[in-house]
């Protein structure tokens, strides 16, 4: 899967920027005051960056290259809003903008990732402080149940299920995939018929 033909452009744009070693907090500094297109890539940076490192690492890449793809991902989108181009629809470009990024870093790594320790991070940020032993068990054999479920689901099934945790709608998850909004539907439908059958509902 490609870069969109604006982003490709803007991240051959990109390299002189990246050859200075500026980062997106330092490129609002540059002239002091940051302008009203670096404000706007700020404010969107802390909007985005957890929601974008989250949906990076269930595609498998880990949180140091995530962290690379997201500014990638922001100084794509400062030089984009600076060339004029279209503002409609900014999440979905993001989004679809690191997808395309992340899933070259994949490639180009060459490495099999563990795919659990995202869930793993997740199940622990929900887990109950405190739980008694028999609710310890309980909860530990259905994470291992779900999560068994989740792995065994295929890729672009995962990717439809990531991206639906992150809030995005239906259409945005097809632009971000690159696949009809039927496919989404008929996706995010068997899965959660999988997982809710793994927990017996």
């Amino acid at each position: 899967m490609y870069l969109e033909e604006g982003a490709l452009t803007l991240m051959s744009s990109m390299d002189s920027i990246g050859e200075l070693g500026l980062r997106l907090p330092a490129v609002a500094r540059l002239a002091g005051k940051p302008s009203e297109i670096e404000g706007e890539v700020m404010e969107l940076f802390e909007s985005f960056r957890a929601p974008l490192l989250r949906y990076c690492r269930s595609l498998g890449i880990s949180v140091q290259d995530g962290e690379e793809v997201i500014q990638e991902v922001f100084l794509c989108l400062f030089r984009h809003l600076q060339l004029g181009r279209p503002r409609n629809n900014l999440r979905g470009w993001i989004f679809r903008v690191a997808h395309n990024l992340a899933l070259k870093q994949r490639i180009a790594d060459q490495r099999d990732r563990e795919r659990t320790q995202a869930c793993e991070n997740i199940a622990d940020w929900h887990s109950d402080p405190a739980p008694g032993p028999e609710e310890h068990l309980t909860a530990a054999q259905r994470q291992r149940r779900l999560l068994a479920v989740v792995e065994a689901l295929p890729e672009t099934d995962r990717n439809c299920l990531s991206l639906r945790a992150e809030g995005l709608r239906y259409r945005e998850i097809a632009e971000v995939l690159g696949i009809s909004l039927g496919s989404v539907s008929i996706s995010l439908g068997r899965s959660l018929a999988r997982l809710a059958r793994a927990d017996g509902r």
